[in-house]
């Protein structure tokens, strides 16, 4: 015995992965553009956000003024106000109605009429997430636009002329019309998370549902939610930091108005940095972002790990 476990661990020793060292090479590329492209412009942002510099000239250090600047100004704490909109818009609302359709298509459209017309309904949902975001956003742009936009227009042809309005143009109805905006880009990413996530789920456990006499909705919440719970931890991450990161469709069709009942974080940065020539101030205000986006992110990791560890 003792001869046999000598030779194990001799024979264990000659595998490839115990000499580890020799793959370190191989990632040293990755961590070279992980310091190159992401460490060191952070740590050269939170530098400028100490400065005072206009983007030429010499750059003047100024200490913790453009923080101090930045948590007595309205304007930032309103672009963090529009974020939970924003988010609402990118991650609740698109998750919840993609947790409904990804369901229906699963368990009504394929079983009924094929996997075919499942898949053809799904894609035509991911339709705009294909489209680049200038894109998508010039399109909607066309849409609402005040005088021959395709929203105003039919309004006109139907007879309900007296409600044509200047959709984002105006402070009552520009985040909301924003928002519906944001869903209909954000939609099909759910639904097909959602919808590779429901391929695995064993349908016997539906069938022994089925025989105890549970409904759709019962099915849903004791079947379908658990076990697709890896699948909407990852969508609520993601989306939520894409939703905190968005910049495209405000640059393209409000600039943040009109006034401030658009703005948000990443758009107010660039507007510092790049119109007002505040780079320090602006650099503040992106290392903030960036720092709630890390915080955010640990936070919900932990919770994830304690999720699927409860589950399991």
């Amino acid at each position: 015995m003792p001869q046999q476990t000598q030779s194990k661990q001799k024979s264990y020793s000659r595998l490839p992965g115990s000499k580890s060292s020799k793959f370190i090479p191989y990632l040293l590329p990755g961590v070279a553009a992980l310091i190159v492209i992401v460490i060191v412009p952070f740590v050269w942002n939170i530098y400028l956000s100490l400065t005072h510099w206009r983007g030429v000239g010499p750059v003047k250090f100024v200490g913790l003024k453009n923080w101090q600047r930045l948590f007595a100004d309205a304007t930032f704490w309103k672009s963090f106000a529009n974020s939970f909109w924003i988010i609402v818009a990118i991650v609740v609302v698109p998750t919840v109605l993609g947790l409904l359709i990804s369901s229906v298509l699963t368990d009504v459209i394929q079983k009924k009429f094929g996997s075919g017309k499942a898949s053809f309904i799904r894609a035509l949902y991911y339709l705009p997430q294909l489209l680049p975001v200038a894109v998508a956003s010039v399109i909607m742009g066309w849409i609402f636009r005040p005088d021959d936009g395709a929203v105003n227009d039919l309004l006109s042809k139907v007879g309900l002329g007296f409600l044509q309005h200047n959709w984002l143009g105006d402070a009552h109805s520009a985040l909301p019309i924003l928002m519906v905006i944001l869903i209909w880009i954000q939609l099909g990413y759910p639904i097909v998370i959602f919808m590779s996530g429901l391929q695995r789920v064993d349908p016997e456990l539906y069938e022994a549902a089925s025989l105890d006499g549970a409904n759709w909705w019962q099915k849903f919440k004791i079947v379908t939610l658990p076990s697709i719970m890896p699948e909407l931890l990852v969508v609520i991450l993601t989306a939520t930091i894409g939703a905190l990161k968005t910049f495209g469709p405000v640059y393209l069709l409000t600039k943040g108005g009109p006034g401030t009942t658009t703005i948000v974080p990443s758009y107010y940065s660039y507007n510092q940095f790049f119109q007002l020539h505040q780079v320090g101030y602006g650099a503040a205000i992106s290392t903030a972002l960036t720092l709630v986006i890390i915080v955010f992110s640990v936070i919900f990791t932990i919770i994830q790990s304690r999720v699927e560890k409860n589950a399991a």
